[in-house]
């Protein structure tokens, strides 16, 4: 019992710092001399990235900010290898949800991060590729036809939960993920909310 408790406050613990590494800040400091939280939109995301610094910091940050998420849900079912762990899954969702909670909460730099849309998708790929390639897809899409950026977001994050509900192959580690599917998508989407409200009022930035 009390081994179990401790496994998942290591887990969470470990997933929430790997989310609160800001790459977007580290990068924009580092390699274009300012704060990305300072300029065009002030969130500490991709986008905002590639707005203010450019394509190659941008797509670095991109890369870096799924791999946290890949690297938070590797390490929870390591971890539930290592102590064979009845409930592996509830470890793996625990820590895709602590990721996201850390990018856009993070302790390292002010508790100012992104919207965890880069970190959800390494957390989803890992967990289902399946699922992650379609909610991919459609968002890009979306993107693509639209030229808004929230809008991809915030619908894969919308047809996330709705997959998880379809889709019962493809986990890598088998389990129900429908509360979490929920959990997630909401999370990214009140992330998204003055995106949302923009939208909705026509008023969303196109990028490109």
């Amino acid at each position: 019992g009390n081994n179990m408790v401790a496994i998942y406050i290591l887990v969470a613990l470990v997933a929430y710092l790997i989310g609160s590494i800001s790459f977007s800040v580290i990068f924009t400091k580092k390699l274009a001399g300012f704060d990305v939280r300072e300029k065009g939109s002030k969130n500490a995301g991709s986008t905002n990235v590639l707005r203010t610094a450019g394509k190659k910091v941008a797509i670095l940050t991109l890369v870096c900010d799924v791999l946290k998420g890949v690297i938070a849900v590797l390490f929870a079912k390591f971890i539930g290898k290592v102590d064979n762990f009845e409930h592996t899954e509830y470890l793996v969702q625990l820590a895709g949800l602590m990721v996201a909670l850390g990018h856009t909460f993070p302790i390292f730099f002010g508790f100012k991060g992104g919207k965890g849309v880069a970190t959800s998708l390494g957390v989803i790929m890992i967990i289902n590729w399946q699922i992650g390639l379609i909610c991919l897809v459609f968002a890009l899409i979306l993107m693509i036809l639209t030229r808004i950026v929230s809008l991809g977001s915030v619908a894969a994050a919308i047809l996330f939960p709705v997959l998880t509900l379809f889709i019962t192959e493809n986990y890598s580690v088998p389990g129900d993920y429908r509360i979490f599917g929920i959990l997630l998508g909401v999370f990214v989407c009140f992330n998204h909310r003055a995106n949302i409200k923009r939208l909705l009022k026509g008023e969303e930035k196109r990028i490109f």
